[in-house]
């Protein structure tokens, strides 16, 4: 294979990468995208917002929520295998290129701003033994970042499949430390911190319905990248191992997240929860066993943290390369080296993140609570779009024939994923959506880099309305911003 070529969707023969990862690589993927920082710190972020009867019912909520839509990637992998990069292609088949563009853009900044995330909680938590990270944003951990950050980037260049290796040790190294906490919070289980205030009348955590609105950015946060298969289809041994992978690894994450979350109500008060600077599993484990819970904990973070930074990094940069490849980004992006590895992609994502990592020094309190809000916002979208799709596909029986009854479950699947996404997007805010439009605008600039590539017009009427909408609220925003209106 001769470097830099340009990823074409033909055939091997013009570079488009073949079909590399079996079963297990593509579970990890979606494991070790979802299991990263949040898991570690759920039991501090749940409480402070929601009681332990409340938690259970958005839980519940989640749980129905985020299986719908696992399964309707799991669905569109399966009837739609000639699409590769689910967010984007559904996206763009739904509604047309520009949506497509879109929804790519949002997923791919989505998934470089939750890497900021993953970096804060490294430099964090190596702030036990190297005092001078602080909470992770201060200069010295922000060198300690950057220099990770071009490791991983060496790393991939190198190819997709031996990253997806380490990959997937990671997500096994990763899930050991949960287990033994999940064994050791089962057996040291009191009934009676569980159920004490359990609908959390006694404090101002509000009414049940604004405990489990308030919760569920933290559970999107903690889902994000249950659809990590359906963006890296193009690279998979067998097309039906996306859907395998999806819906395997929903199962197992919701488990762990349920579990870790639940029984910490059982091991300590909630108001004592509440107190646990990040990551609160830290504190939780070591109610248990002692400070070697805490060492045990920090291991884990730090594995958890480095395959979820390997796994984000990976379908960052896959998502708009099958853009470019599809002709709706610039020609640059859609470039393969002469590993197979999405070199062009790569590099304007790795540049991208490390000018933030500079910016997360101004951020003030509470930045890794700002950083995933925004990352949970912006992946909102791209979302909604794949479950409209959905929706779409099993309601016009578009590769369904002679299933009439598959058709009709995946309809069902389809409609609450739906829902589930639009009470997502309300109970996001006002604030990080909205925002989240100053983000989307530069995504036209790369529209119109892509069409003048190809000659041809820059904006149908209908892409026209669409980009002076994102325009127009951007604007919005930043006035609202430059007023103090508005504020992160």
């Amino acid at each position: 294979m001769t470097a830099q070529r340009t990823a074409t969707r033909a055939s091997t023969a013009t570079g488009q990468p073949t079909g590399s990862l079996s079963f297990l690589p593509m579970l990890a993927i979606t494991i070790g995208s979802m299991v990263g920082a949040g898991i570690f710190a759920l039991p501090g972020n749940i409480a402070k917002n929601a009681a332990p009867g409340p938690a259970l019912i958005g839980w519940l909520v989640t749980g129905l929520g985020m299986f719908c839509l696992a399964n309707v990637f799991r669905v569109l992998a399966d009837r739609r295998p000639d699409l590769d990069a689910g967010v984007y292609a559904y996206a763009k088949v739904l509604f047309g290129p520009i949506f497509g563009l879109l929804s790519a853009w949002g997923y791919w900044i989505s998934a470089w701003v939750a890497n900021l995330a993953y970096f804060v909680m490294i430099t964090s938590t190596l702030s036990a033994v190297i005092p001078a990270f602080g909470d992770g944003t201060t200069w010295p951990a922000i060198a300690a970042a950057s220099v990770l950050l071009w490791i991983y980037h060496g790393l991939i260049l190198l190819g997709i499949k031996p990253a997806a290796l380490v990959n997937t040790i990671a997500t096994i190294g990763k899930v050991v430390p949960l287990v033994l906490f999940i064994v050791l919070a089962i057996v040291g289980f009191k009934y009676d911190l569980f159920a004490f205030d359990f609908w959390g009348t006694g404090g101002d955590l509000g009414s049940t319905f604004d405990q489990v609105k308030n919760m569920m950015m933290i559970t999107v946060w903690v889902f994000i990248g249950v659809e990590g298969a359906s963006v890296y289809s193009q690279r998979a041994k067998n097309r039906r191992d996306v859907g395998r992978a999806t819906a395997v690894g929903f199962i197992g994450v919701l488990a762990l997240l349920l579990l870790v979350n639940l029984l910490s109500y059982g091991a300590m008060k909630r108001a004592e929860l509440m107190e646990l600077p990040d990551p609160s599993l830290r504190g939780v484990m070591e109610s248990f066993i002692g400070p070697v819970g805490s060492t045990i904990v920090s291991v884990g973070i730090l594995v958890s943290v480095l395959g979820a930074l390997l796994a984000w990094i990976l379908l960052s940069a896959e998502v708009i390369l099958v853009a470019a490849a599809d002709q709706t980004m610039p020609a640059f992006l859609g470039r393969l080296n002469g590993h197979g590895a999405p070199s062009g992609a790569l590099w304007v994502t790795s540049i991208c993140m490390q000018v933030m990592l500079l910016c997360t020094a101004f951020l003030g309190s509470d930045p890794y609570l700002k950083i995933i809000t925004l990352a949970s916002a912006l992946v909102l979208i791209p979302y909604l779009l794949s479950a409209l799709y959905g929706v779409k596909l099993a309601w016009t029986g578009q590769a369904y024939a002679g299933t009439p009854a598959q058709r009709r479950r995946d309809l069902a699947l389809g409609v609450v994923a739906t829902v589930y996404a639009v009470w997502l997007l309300i109970a996001a805010g006002p604030v990080y959506v909205p925002l989240s439009a100053i983000l989307y605008t530069p995504a036209l600039i790369a529209h119109v880099i892509a069409r003048r590539e190809q000659g041809r017009r820059v904006f149908t009427r209908g892409e026209a309305i669409v980009a002076a909408v994102v325009v127009l609220v951007a604007i919005g925003c930043i006035v609202l911003l430059t007023q103090g209106a508005l504020t992160i």
